[in-house]
């Protein structure tokens, strides 16, 4: 598996080809197929790797927090729900939704853990969504994530093998 130091210049160098494997899983894959492909995938090499040694995710993304949320977060870290967000969160003009104020995430901790725990956001629980139904439909998110995550740039360089695809120049 790529190292996630080295994956933001790889991924960047596979772009062109992996929007047109995008294009080519359109035209030749069964979307049922290519779901339990990718749940296959994420079971397989998400079982072989310590996303702690990473967290890419959390270090090129704001961190999203449903305001049905911050109660419960508020109180895990033992604080007002003021403070909580008055410390912690910024909220999205446009969509009303609440994200940490910094990149790296405000609650990625030195050692690779989330400093809220169990009470981590569903969205960070399920990133990179590689087990999630539609992976037709969001080939474009996926790519963005290949830039992110290893084992998203790793899904995709298997796929691209079972699939016996080959870049076109």
């Amino acid at each position: 598996m790529i190292a996630p130091r080295k994956l933001q210049f790889a991924a960047a160098k596979k772009k062109n080809e992996n929007y047109q494997f995008r294009q080519f899983l359109k035209i030749h894959a069964d979307e049922e197929e290519l779901d339990q492909q990718f749940q296959q995938l994420h079971k397989e090499l998400f079982a072989q790797y310590d996303c702690n040694r990473c967290r890419n995710c959390c270090k090129m993304y704001h961190g999203s927090v449903p305001a049905e949320d911050i109660q419960r977060d508020a109180e895990y870290l033992q604080m007002s729900r003021e403070d909580f967000m008055s410390l912690y969160l910024d909220v999205t003009a446009e969509s009303g939704e609440y994200s940490t104020c910094h990149k790296p995430c405000d609650f990625l901790k030195e050692d690779g853990n989330c400093l809220l725990g169990d009470c981590k956001p569903e969205s960070c629980k399920k990133y990179p969504h590689t087990d999630q139904p539609d992976r037709m439909g969001s080939l474009y998110s996926i790519i963005d994530f290949a830039e992110v995550c290893p084992v998203v740039y790793e899904m995709l360089e298997r796929l691209k093998e079972i699939y016996g695809f080959r870049r076109r120049r």
